[in-house]
């Protein structure tokens, strides 16, 4: 915190899920002003680049944020019933994308649907076994956090298709959502 604070920062941009909220307090009670954003869904997602674009920079909206929202409006929605699919974003142990998660609503906007996503916690360690045994019809393995390839992850899951994806289409906010609307469904088929 020492080394924020002594920077002396107009601004803070943190985000409820990635930073603690004693860590948060202390920033504050140094005079700092704090902009904490909550980002769970591609709504969300939207809503807070442009605060924090327009209210916390005070920059005007980006053409790319008009056109990356514009991109996934036009998508169509998805016909016949969801894919059931898992998504390990780890291995050593097998973690994946569990309840209420970012990728885990591009998704199920594209006609994915986590087999985890009910589950109590939002990235479950999940035995491989179980894994194996979801009733999965796909295997979803980004390339971050965990660098998934041909040659490591697909062979875990035999017999179920593996779509690679790049992990920054599918977990990260900002520009890349447009490419992600345009490259993510043809990745996903």
């Amino acid at each position: 915190m020492a080394a924020i604070t002594a920077l002396a920062p107009d601004l803070v941009i943190a985000n409820e899920e990635e930073n603690r909220a004693p860590d948060l307090a202390a920033l504050r009670q140094a005079g700092i002003d704090v902009l904490v954003t909550e980002i769970r869904t591609l709504d969300q997602a939207f809503t807070e680049l442009d605060r924090v674009l327009t209210t916390g920079c005070g920059l005007p909206r980006p053409r790319w944020l008009d056109e990356a929202e514009a991109a996934w409006a036009a998508l169509p929605a998805p016909s016949g019933s969801p894919r059931p699919a898992i998504v390990p974003i780890w291995r050593r142990p097998w973690m994946v994308l569990g309840s209420d998660t970012f990728a885990g609503d591009l998704l199920a906007r594209l006609g994915v649907c986590n087999v985890y996503a009910d589950h109590a916690e939002r990235y479950p360690r999940i035995p491989l076994a179980e894994l194996n045994g979801s009733g999965a019809e796909l295997v979803v393995l980004p390339d971050e956090p965990y660098r998934f390839t041909t040659d490591d992850g697909p062979e875990a899951f035999p017999g179920l298709p593996a779509a690679l994806v790049d992990g920054r289409l599918l977990t990260w906010y900002g520009p890349s959502l447009l490419q992600a609307a345009r490259e993510l469904p043809s990745a996903l088929r």
